[in-house]
């Protein structure tokens, strides 16, 4: 069949495309519960406000479009067959606080991009561009809710979550105007998804680090989140001697620096103490309890579960040396997720044909790639993040990039249509 795009080089027309897809960006940053910031939780007022004008955007591609029972706004493009398989291309629509405006909502911005530059051609499959509702957790506490209830995975026992203000989330949804003893419905029917396709930014300097405009993610990592303790003893600062201290926030500070020799020592591995607090947390008193949250990355989850261990035996170690007790209160772990191989590729010669090298990287983040990944190939394409910046309001992305992307999407489609024959005519 012939391709949407001839020869190496962004067409003006896809270019023109691009720059809309970051305008409407630009809009939707105004649709937020602080003004002046970027904060858009799920089933908020500016969520659903969104909704209205992303429907409109939509429409005009050409998409049919509804609001799911978990509050997904989906757009339909249909296919040559009425009941032929479907390929999702999604991310989401909420943020943290204070965001940056291309975190998961420029995913959503190129999916109706990709069906506007189709021009109302038909393929032998249909498109269905998700933009999902929850993804950062940041409201209820969870993340992923759209896309684990789009993968019939959402748990009801969440609806009694509570947000900061009180509100139960099955109350949120009935002022979002759905129904919350309906959620399964969002889910989509086993084997009726041809495959999952997300471009997102990168959040990281490596695509930049390499000159590159995008890269093809080859595994999300998986992520081991740990909430530790430090047991010392509390003492008057000006009246224990300093042989005899049991200070839980010097071991913490020790282990710390293990946390990232560590993450240092182990290719591919990523280390991080997010938080520390202590107690009694007073300038004159020898801290008796320090609280650590440990997180460790990796794409091979046998490669970080090592880790875990390595690094529990450093802590116990250092504990003993210090005459203090280390204990893990909880440990949570989560699979790392591959691409599907043979989207991997497919993805790879997209870019190719675009002109560009096809650089393969692992996303040290979640995804809604992650979760989808259950029940369909899946796929995703990362865009340059100048200065590796994410989740803050100086997250950028260039114009040109957007417009690479735009193109390799366009042609991963015409890839993908090849293996059912030629697509005909509109």
């Amino acid at each position: 069949m012939g391709r949407a795009i001839g020869g190496h080089g962004v067409s003006g027309g896809v270019a023109a495309m691009a720059m809309e897809a970051l305008d409407r960006c630009a809009e939707a940053a105004t649709y937020t519960e602080e003004p002046g910031k970027v904060t858009r939780t799920f089933l908020s007022q500016p969520m659903q406000r969104l909704h209205g004008r992303l429907a409109g955007w939509m429409e005009a591609a050409g998409l049919h479009v509804r609001v799911d029972a978990a509050g997904n706004l989906v757009g339909r493009y249909p296919g040559l067959h009425p009941h032929g398989p479907v390929l999702m291309i999604g991310s989401h629509v909420d943020t943290v606080p204070d965001a940056g405006k291309y975190d998961g909502l420029l995913g959503v911005m190129l999916g109706v991009a990709v069906v506007q530059a189709l021009g109302g051609r038909r393929l032998p499959f249909g498109i269905d561009v998700m933009a999902f509702g929850d993804e950062e957790g940041v409201r209820f506490g969870v993340p992923f809710l759209g896309s684990l209830a789009a993968s019939g995975r959402f748990d009801r026992g969440l609806l009694e979550r509570v947000d900061a203000r009180g509100i139960a989330m099955a109350h949120a949804f009935r002022l979002f105007g759905l129904d919350p003893s309906r959620i399964e419905e969002a889910a989509y029917p086993p084997g009726g998804i041809l495959g999952y396709l997300e471009a997102h930014i990168e959040q990281g300097p490596v695509l930049e680090a390499l000159g590159a405009s995008v890269g093809v993610v080859e595994a999300i990592a998986g992520q081991s989140r740990i909430q530790a303790e430090i047991l010392g003893r509390s003492g008057h600062a000006g009246t224990s001697p300093m042989a005899g201290r049991l200070d839980a926030l010097a071991a913490a500070a020790e282990l710390v620096l293990e946390v990232e020799r560590l993450g240092r020592s182990v290719a591919g591995l990523r280390a991080t103490v997010g938080t520390i607090a202590v107690e009694p947390g007073a300038s004159n008193v020898v801290p008796g309890t320090a609280r650590l949250s440990i997180d460790i990355r990796h794409r091979r989850d046998d490669v970080r579960m090592a880790a875990v261990a390595d690094l529990h035996a450093r802590a116990v170690s250092l504990a003993a040396t210090r005459g203090v007790k280390f204990v893990v209160t909880r440990e949570e772990h989560q699979a790392a997720v591959p691409a599907d191989p043979a989207s991997v590729e497919r993805l790879a010669r997209a870019v190719a044909d675009a002109g560009h090298i096809p650089h393969r990287l692992d996303s040290g983040a979640g995804h809604d790639a992650a979760v989808m990944a259950a029940i369909a190939p899946m796929a995703m394409l990362f865009l340059r993040s100048p200065g590796g910046v994410s989740h803050h309001p100086d997250e950028s992305v260039r114009a040109g990039d957007v417009a690479v992307a735009l193109e390799v999407m366009i042609r991963y489609l015409d890839l993908l249509a090849d293996g059912f024959g030629s697509a005909g005519g509109s």
